[in-house]
């Protein structure tokens, strides 16, 4: 993951999501599209 991807993927995080700034910085490139899969990601489970 490039870093601009990474930085633009955590900065989504600390805005949309209560994860505090710290726990995002010390995340791998993994947990980050983790969590933003898991908090940000509409699913088309989640429009039916």
């Amino acid at each position: 993951m490039s870093q601009l991807v990474r930085e633009n993927l955590m900065e989504q995080l600390w805005d949309l999501t209560t994860l505090h700034k710290d726990e995002v910085l010390k995340m791998t490139d993994e947990e980050v599209e983790y969590y933003h899969w898991l908090y940000l990601e509409e699913s088309v489970y989640d429009l039916m």
